[in-house]
């Protein structure tokens, strides 16, 4: 008969490594499987393919690790934002990318952990992750009791809020699993997908066809017309869903709820103008060690563009960044993306 080990050990562990929560659940399937089958089949992923390769193990986490049994896992908190003005002619980038790279400061954290346990337990096996690998984190981080998904996509931690990044560790280890959170988060509040300016939210489910995230970050192509003035000034991610969240608002438990000093925003805003005016060793000095370089240098300029137009649109630009604009749509050497995203900026600016 295989042993099953308490949770609290493990749990604590995470604990004094810093992590603001920690839980185990199976590597059963999760109940989210078949919606997420679902969602691929609808083409909701938008341009990730990369969701579509291993859908298989993202279905089925024990498929990660050979003999896996348990899952380990972490959250960490970060510090919020709100929907501030900021300085004419900046635009702003979500929350989680402010500071240092979760991916390396958690698997970093995840690995210690893993060691530990490999000397107490040397016949097992354990793989950390962050949220690189195939794995529906969301739904094993409410298995393991961290939290309930809202109606944004996003984990909520009861009384605490979404601003949460997620940790995972695969063991073949049977643990036993932490109590899961009961409370529905939301009821009948639709604060987020009332405020999705691009209509990307409907209960449970995000379009990523829509989403002013996923465009800004993940879209490597043009992104829409369509969706270039709701984009509004966001120039990397968007916060929108989680700053209008009730989860989120300013308590004294949110007050008195920890964030690891290593996301502290490093940058907050930027100039558009000089974003537009980037070379690659601009883009590094200005975004290296955090989340914020999934974006390529087109990508950043493409979106800078996409920010300018609507920042003259609403006539606060400058008469430089409007010739600068004209200059990158007159550039033929210019990459595709980023001129397309000038035509389109000219063609918001009022007469």
């Amino acid at each position: 008969m295989t042993r099953v080990l308490d949770a609290g050990p493990f749990v604590q562990a995470c604990l004094d490594e810093g992590f603001a929560l920690a839980g185990v659940t199976t590597c059963e399937p999760p109940a989210t499987a078949t919606a997420f089958e679902s969602w691929l089949a609808e083409g909701c992923a938008g341009s990730m393919e990369w969701m579509h390769r291993a859908a298989d193990v993202r279905a089925d986490p024990g498929k990660l690790l050979e003999g896996a049994k348990s899952i380990i896992v972490v959250a960490d908190r970060y510090e919020g934002s709100r929907a501030d003005a900021i300085p004419v002619g900046s635009g702003r980038v979500a929350a989680y990318a402010k500071g240092r790279d979760y991916h390396r400061l958690m698997k970093r954290r995840l690995h210690q952990c893993c060691d530990q346990w490999s000397e107490a337990f040397p016949e097992a096996s354990f793989r950390a992750c962050v949220d690189t690998a195939p794995l529906l984190e969301r739904a094993a981080a409410e298995a393991a009791g961290l939290g309930r998904v809202g109606k944004n996509t996003m984990l909520i931690e009861p009384g605490t809020g979404s601003w949460l990044l997620l940790g995972e560790v695969l063991t073949t280890l049977s643990i036993a699993p932490t109590p899961r959170a009961h409370e529905e988060p939301c009821g009948t509040c639709t604060r987020c997908i009332d405020a999705c300016p691009t209509d990307a939210l409907s209960p449970w489910k995000l379009d990523a066809r829509r989403c002013i995230a996923a465009l800004t970050i993940e879209e490597r192509d043009e992104v829409p017309a369509t969706f270039a003035s709701a984009t509004d000034d966001w120039l990397f991610g968007c916060d929108i869903c989680q700053q209008v969240c009730p989860h989120n608002g300013e308590t004294q438990k949110t007050r008195s709820a920890s964030t690891h000093m290593e996301y502290a925003p490093r940058a907050d805003v930027f100039d558009v103008e000089k974003v537009l005016d980037w070379t690659a060793e601009d883009r590094v000095d200005a975004i290296a060690g955090t989340a914020m370089t999934r974006a390529s240098l087109d990508m950043w300029r493409r979106n800078a563009c996409v920010v300018a137009g609507n920042i003259l649109a609403n006539g606060d630009g400058s008469a430089s960044l409007r010739a600068r604009l004209n200059g990158i749509v007159q550039d033929g050497n210019e990459a595709a993306i980023v001129r397309s995203a000038a035509r389109v900026a000219i063609g918001q600016q009022s007469d």
